[in-house]
């Protein structure tokens, strides 16, 4: 092998290999895009959960029944 082949093979691995880095980096930032996403509807998720758990929990007031007396009780 001559020393031009060599030297354009290693630009060759080079240049694919700058490829696979570049769309590997574009994959990486979708995911993070995606995990981003799913951390925010997990919040949201979160929230609604303890929401209702609080109200659930919460004590209810209690209906207090006041007897009137009738007419001919007294």
């Amino acid at each position: 092998m001559g020393v031009t082949e060599r030297i354009w093979a290693a630009l060759t691995s080079m240049i694919k290999l700058e490829d696979k880095v570049t769309r590997q980096s574009e994959a990486l930032k979708a995911q993070q895009t995606k995990i981003e996403n799913l951390t925010e509807r997990i919040i949201r998720l979160e929230t609604a959960l303890e929401i209702g758990l609080a109200t659930q929990s919460a004590p209810r007031p209690t209906k207090r029944i006041v007897s009137k007396p009738l007419v001919g009780d007294r």
